[in-house]
């Protein structure tokens, strides 16, 4: 079939549906209205990447790579390949135009729904646009139209489900982090899951279609799955309560003594900075004269918000953060507008492998310019910047327009190889586990060029993340496994619902003050006992011929004296869990934090540190007196 007969009916249908539309006639040629939004659709995309993609792009290639990966979609095994418009080897076919590209892609597209009418074309359409997202960096990326929706909700600060991020790497469903206070959340689940079955049906190689049809649902349903935990022989069972997810990206602020305060920023959306500066208004009228700020496990968000935030502890006029590209419309400098509200207390900023983008951004400006004792893990390493277009059918897509520098001159942006990102979302995992090791290996194979200096001359890189000041480890003495069947099987949750149905009144009249029950509530022998027996029906089994705890399909086998060593553990989550359900989420973290954290602590030990480096940025200390990569507590 010849292109003017493929170009001629696609030219009459679009007038046609144009008068139907006007004329508010709805979907009555509802084929040819879809292949006139796919066609659409691939041409927006396509222009969108050419247009702003902070690289060079290659329209030719980006073509052939949209037609190699709509053919490997293609069902019907029939049909004919060679010397068509679906012929991957593309003899003489080179495309320098975007309308070449679309003419031939539309003959492609009718050539295969004229001979495979049983063919899906929108779902072609969508994997002709992943193979041309397949040739750039791992954060350009399609967005289905329903997986939008619930994107631009996030960042909005709306939420609904089982609170998971989520990831298909390699054809499974990876939990990237569980939404703090979600039923996920709640459960134990935790980032680095893997969901391999959804109501006992195999999830491998699921679409993100198929993951959220699987996984949404009303309130107050419930959907199993089953998860392959990387360091243990068996599979997890949960069963997951669907509910809302909380709004808030200040997952907890409050104070950790008479003069320090804590806010945890889970991420950067809309209403990040407002909540922000509600908190930071609370704790100042609390008597905050010091600060930490912790953003470990924040993915980012907003690049807006990330300055907003920064802003706060700098003068009028300070640089934040640069953003460089081949597109001078995305060249930025951003600084300061105003005088920080906190431009002259103490600060303590945590990070870990899971803060990535804003939070670097945040935490590169405060460590370039000596304003904050950076603390924890060498960060993700995300120093790319994304912006969203919508597409003919809602989908979005995300194309990275910039990189951003951080003020000394930095790319915080890890290493990638385009197309490469399973390799990519995988390098975390490579990581050496101990944290100290990961940095010092990380810094003796930074290249020269990639080594810059902060206002006050500090050695400082690029090319990885951002590498603390003070390495802290990450606590991998406390063994898990009873904890973690504990909140698999709800045990908290439930018991302390339980008990607040009996002792509801009793319990508020004796501790209406938080900070009284915080240092000094503890639970009897008694409701211990009575947890250990409710942990013993759901499968816990004590055995005196272990010497190491191990599940065992949806069991947990347990050496003798196991539970009585680490029962503190169930004590201090069903503290906390009775604190959410009796005064809210913001009462959870303070908690969990006081029995768990042992990197809140260890950073509560490093205020000379601050000073220190408070000297040095005012010229009264000398660059030796503040110790980079220096393990520390």
């Amino acid at each position: 079939m010849t292109l003017k007969k493929f170009l001629i009916p696609n030219i009459f249908i679009v007038l046609i549906l144009a008068t139907l539309n006007f004329a508010g006639v709805d979907d009555v040629i509802k084929r040819q209205n879809d292949d006139t939004t796919n066609l659409t659709k691939y041409l927006q995309a396509q222009r969108s990447i050419v247009q702003n993609y902070f690289g060079d792009t290659n329209l030719d290639e980006l073509y052939k790579a949209s037609i190699k990966f709509m053919v490997k979609g293609v069902k019907d095994s029939t049909l004919e390949i060679a010397g068509s418009p679906v012929d991957t080897t593309f003899p003489g076919i080179t495309i320098s135009s975007l309308r070449e590209s679309y003419t031939n892609f539309e003959s492609a597209y009718f050539y295969i729904n004229n001979n495979s009418p049983d063919e899906n074309m929108d779902k072609l359409t969508e994997h002709a646009i992943r193979g041309m997202f397949s040739l750039l960096d791992p954060h350009s990326i399609y967005i289905e139209a329903d997986d939008s929706e619930e994107d631009q909700e996030n960042f909005a600060g709306k939420f609904q489900g089982i609170g998971i991020q989520f990831q298909v790497i390699e054809d499974t469903i990876t939990v990237i982090t569980p939404i703090a206070g979600g039923p996920s959340d709640q459960l134990g689940i935790r980032s680095g899951d893997r969901i391999i079955a959804i109501d006992d049906t195999s999830a491998i190689a699921y679409t993100n279609e198929q993951v959220m049809k699987g996984l949404k649902g009303e309130k107050g349903t419930k959907v199993k799955v089953t998860i392959y935990r990387p360091g243990f022989s068996e599979l997890l069972n949960f069963t997951i309560t669907r509910d809302d997810i909380p709004l808030y990206t200040v997952d907890s602020s409050y104070m950790l003594d008479g003069e320090t305060g804590y806010i945890k920023i889970n991420r950067f959306a809309a209403t990040t900075h407002d909540e922000f500066m509600t908190a930071m208004d609370e704790l100042q009228g609390e008597g905050m004269k010091r600060l930490v700020l912790d953003l470990r496990g924040n993915p980012g968000g907003y690049l807006g918000q990330a300055v907003a935030i920064a802003e706060e502890f700098f003068p009028r006029g300070t640089e934040l953060v640069s953003t460089t590209s081949k597109h001078n419309r995305f060249n930025a400098d951003y600084r300061s507008r105003k005088d920080g509200v906190f431009k002259d207390k103490p600060v303590i900023l945590l990070v870990d492998e899971g803060s990535a983008s804003a939070s670097e951004i945040v935490s590169g400006a405060l460590q370039d310019h000596d304003r904050a004792l950076i603390v924890g893990r060498r960060s993700f390493g995300k120093g790319l910047v994304q912006q969203q277009y919508e597409l003919q059918d809602k989908s979005m897509i995300r194309v990275t327009i910039s990189r951003y520098l951080t003020p000394s001159g930095r790319l915080i942006q890890k290493p990638f190889v385009e197309g490469g990102g399973e390799e990519y979302a995988y390098e975390l995992y490579r990581r050496d586990d101990d944290a100290m090791s990961d940095a010092i290996e990380f810094v003796n194979h930074v290249p020269d060029s990639l080594q810059y200096k902060t206002d006050a001359g500090r050695i400082v890189y690029g090319g990885g993340g951002i590498v603390p000041d003070y390495i802290i480890q990450s606590d991998t003495t406390r063994s898990g496994y009873l904890i973690n069947f504990s909140l698999r099987k709800r045990a908290s949750f439930e018991y302390v619902r339980d008990f607040l149905d009996s002792k509801n009144d009793e319990f508020r009249d004796k501790w209406e003050d938080f900070e009284d029950y915080r240092n000094n509530f503890k639970w009897s022998a008694a409701d211990i006992e009575k947890v250990r027996e409710k942990l013993e029906k759901e499968g816990m089994v004590v055995q005196s011929d272990l010497t190491e705890p191990k599940f065992k399909k949806d069991s947990l086998f347990i050496p003798q004296g196991y539970f009585e060593e680490n029962e503190w553990m169930i004590e201090a989550r069903m503290k906390a869990e009775l604190a959410r359900q009796v005064w809210g989420m913001k009462y959870f973290y303070p908690i969990v934090n006081d029995a768990f954290d042992t990197t809140l602590l260890e950073a509560m030990n490093l205020w000379d540190a601050v000073g220190r480096l408070e000297a040095l940025a005012k010229g009264q200390a000398s660059v030796n007196e503040v110790t980079n990569l220096k393990e520390d507590g």
